[in-house]
């Protein structure tokens, strides 16, 4: 490796991926290991005002992450919070070793589970996942735009270019000039400092992404571009002319298709498109709040208006490789994708849309 050849092979170290082990299928499972490294986590870690509960747990749990944790344990912690954190803890560690893997935990989950811990650690799973399936990746649009499948975006337009932003980085660059608590107090007193400037992910930038993304810590502090040219409303569909070169909508679209292949074990071909080709298409997937509305007005024949419109990011067409894996009534025909800003211009992608909603010839 050359001093100039960025070093991927090591990226979101956080999520402590290297500490999971795979199974024959290629699912992660959770490790003692793994486990053990949630309580390094800044909702587990010690603090230095840590009752003696608190302290005593943590430390037997850091002994052995699988030992069984009675009632009492908890409620002898004096912090509510911590109580807390440590039952969504434990609540996550008991039914991730139920399950057996990460995948078969999140698919139970979303197909119906009852829901008994915060987005939060859900969206830590996620990217435990999406780390494993971009294990050698090279691209660091492709990491980049897998980081929108577990931290929400916030949109904003820079010279005609359309850019995703990780949205907690860029609230707490706006409430802390991007000086921590320092930055924090000068807003307070209004006194005059410069922001620090996040960077747009370019081909001159992408070894700054990697190393960056390396840092144990490391922040979320790279623009996506998702540009698209909205042409014109063409009824049903919406036509954009998408950039070729380091498209972040085409990044996107690689992980998803990695996602759903990994997932549900089918073979998937996806790829943005500049429009919906059908008038009558049978069948789409939002793959957020706001898309899965639009697509659902525009099928219906509803009028959608200009401003909604607007906030269209993309449209993507997957194509199963196999028709036999479709239901009949849809069988080899495209699935209709689309991605969409909020009102207040920020993106929650729900990576489980796609495990939920396609038409499998089996589906749960």
């Amino acid at each position: 490796m050359t001093p100039d050849t960025p070093d991927t092979t090591d990226f979101w170290p956080d999520c402590g991926w290297r500490l999971l082990q795979r199974n024959a299928q290629g699912w992660h499972l959770p490790t003692p290991a793994w486990l053990t490294a949630w309580l390094q986590r800044p909702e587990l870690a010690l603090q230095p005002e840590s009752c003696a509960a608190e302290t005593a747990l943590h430390r037997a749990l850091q002994d052995d992450p699988l030992r069984p944790v009675s009632p009492a344990a908890l409620a002898a912690m004096l912090d509510a919070d911590v109580r807390d954190n440590y039952g969504h803890f434990l609540t996550l560690r008991d039914a991730l070793l139920q399950a057996g893997s990460l995948e078969a935990w999140l698919l139970a989950l979303w197909r119906g589970g009852r829901v008994q811990v915060p987005p939060l650690f859900i969206d830590l799973v996620v990217q435990a996942v999406l780390r494993g399936l971009l294990d050698g990746c090279n691209d660091a649009w492709q990491a980049r735009a897998a980081e929108m499948l577990f931290r929400p975006q916030r949109m904003s337009r820079h010279e005609d270019r359309l850019l995703a932003g990780d949205r907690d980085t860029l609230d707490l660059q706006r409430e802390t000039h991007g000086f921590g608590d320092l930055g924090r107090l000068l807003a307070q007193t209004r006194q005059p400092l410069k922001a620090v400037q996040l960077q747009v992910l370019l081909p001159e930038t992408q070894a700054a992404y990697w190393a960056e993304a390396a840092r144990p810590g490391g922040r979320h502090a790279f623009l996506l571009d998702l540009t698209p040219e909205l042409r014109q409303d063409l009824g049903h569909g919406l036509a954009f002319h998408l950039v070729p070169a380091h498209s972040g909508l085409q990044a996107l679209a690689a992980v998803l298709q990695l996602w759903v292949q990994h997932l549900l074990g089918v073979a998937v071909r996806i790829a943005p498109r500049q429009r919906i080709d059908e008038p009558q298409w049978r069948w789409h997937v939002g793959l957020d709040v706001d898309s899965t509305a639009l697509l659902n007005d525009l099928y219906e024949g509803r009028e959608v208006d200009a401003a909604r419109q607007a906030r269209l990011l993309g449209l993507f067409r997957l194509d199963f490789a196999d028709a036999r894996d479709m239901r009949a009534d849809v069988a080899g025909r495209p699935v209709y994708l689309g991605l969409m800003a909020s009102a207040e211009q920020t993106l929650r992608v729900k990576p489980q849309n796609l495990l939920l909603n396609l038409p499998l010839r089996d589906a749960v």
